[in-house]
């Protein structure tokens, strides 16, 4: 079993994916799966100004209980090839590693379950229930043509799911130490106040508005937004770029931009945490003509609260790895926050150091290892009730 993960994730490795290229990545988890009985489907979504995305859904058994796996396949570019130790889109298998873009984030990820289930088949035959997979192809993308839609596709076809896995590599230090079981929200936006142009020399007859874009960002950034919850760290705004678009040094500038993100817990959502921040600015605004642009939010804080299937997760690792997992709700965002509107989901995956990196590249004792993490999450999940 878990030697036939390593041959999975090389096959899938060999596959160039780059957002929004399929690259045969889909194609080769497709024929695997259906060659073992999976009923797949092959997804297109589009959307104007946005490219065309491939999708995978695949699926086998037809009734409760329903176990999802969701995942991507496309990778973020390599950059120089000659900068790699191996070629990065090889899966070469070296010093006890496996090389290539995506291996950790999150091709992976894709092999250890796909090789989990596949043994569990072989082992039981069609589970009492059913295992599926979600595979999109724009995460590292816009995430407009992938989950999101390939969700409501199934929904419409009256796909119910009763939990999910999302095989992020969410390991922080070793194998299974780390389940992600929410995510904060992420708020993106922009400050820009209005002055006056004019001579560095004559400020009298000019208005800069940088010092009233600096009193609005410390209303902004005091008092903290919040002090965490018991799930998830306090809020947080950090300011990204200030710009007035101004090369001269003996011009006061017309206007000024600020741009940050709000990572934001439970205690906020997207809607509320822009009234709190008008609120703010305008407590010190002091007649300036200034105005706040908050950018379409996608990303919702959500949690997965502590229930028998984190503990189920938790059980597989501590018994695989005799490690006792952390619930965690940091880092960034991650297609969970679509499927949380359908079903609880959690994810679990490798460890992530190289993801993103040259030279990405998993250890093949934690690839093997998170297989039979996976597969003792199916044994519990079909067998044990």
């Amino acid at each position: 079993m878990t030697r036939h993960a390593l041959s999975i994730c090389q096959a899938l490795l060999r596959c160039p994916s780059v957002t929004p290229a399929e690259g045969g990545a889909l194609e080769t988890l497709q024929h695997l799966l259906e060659s073992r009985g999976f009923t797949a489907h092959r997804v297109t979504f589009s959307e104007p100004g946005t490219p065309d995305i491939d999708n995978l859904y695949a699926r086998i058994g037809t009734g409760a209980p329903y176990l999802l796996f969701a995942g991507h396949t496309d990778v973020v570019p390599p950059g120089a090839a000659s900068a790699w130790t191996h070629d990065p889109f090889g899966g070469d298998v070296a010093n006890g590693m496996i090389w290539g873009r995506g291996a950790a984030d999150m091709k992976g990820g894709i092999a250890a379950f796909a090789a989990a289930a596949l043994g569990f088949l072989a082992d039981h035959g069609t589970p009492n229930g059913s295992i599926g997979f979600l595979i999109t192809g724009d995460e590292e993308g816009p995430a407009v043509n992938g989950t999101v839609k390939l969700l409501e596709w199934a929904a419409a076809r009256g796909e119910r799911f009763d939990h999910c896995i999302v095989g992020e590599p969410t390991s922080r230090e070793s194998l299974g130490d780390t389940i992600k079981n929410g995510r904060r929200g992420s708020l993106n936006a922009r400050l820009t106040v209005q002055g006056r142009q004019g001579h560095v020399a004559y400020p009298a007859k000019a208005e800069n508005p940088i010092p009233t874009l600096l009193a609005l960002l410390q209303a902004l950034l005091a008092p903290p937004l919040d002090r965490g919850t018991a799930h998830f760290d306090p809020s947080n705004l950090e300011v990204t770029s200030v710009d007035t678009g101004n090369p001269a040094a003996n011009v006061i500038p017309a206007e000024v931009t600020a741009a940050f993100n709000i990572r934001f817990n439970d205690l906020w959502t997207a809607e509320t945490l822009a009234k709190e921040l008008r609120a703010r600015a305008a407590a010190v605004a002091s007649g300036a003509r200034y105005k706040f642009e908050f950018l379409p939010c996608n990303a919702p804080a959500f949690l997965t609260a502590p229930s028998p299937f984190t503990d189920l997760a938790a059980k597989a690792i501590a018994a695989e790895t005799g490690l006792q997992p952390k619930l965690s709700t940091t880092g960034g965002t991650s297609d969970a926050r679509f499927i949380q509107r359908y079903c609880p989901v959690i994810e679990l995956g490798l460890v992530g150091d190289t993801m993103h990196m040259v030279d990405e590249r998993v250890p093949v004792a934690d690839l093997e290892q998170l297989t039979r993490v996976y597969r003792r999450i199916l044994d519990a999940y079909f067998l044990n009730g």
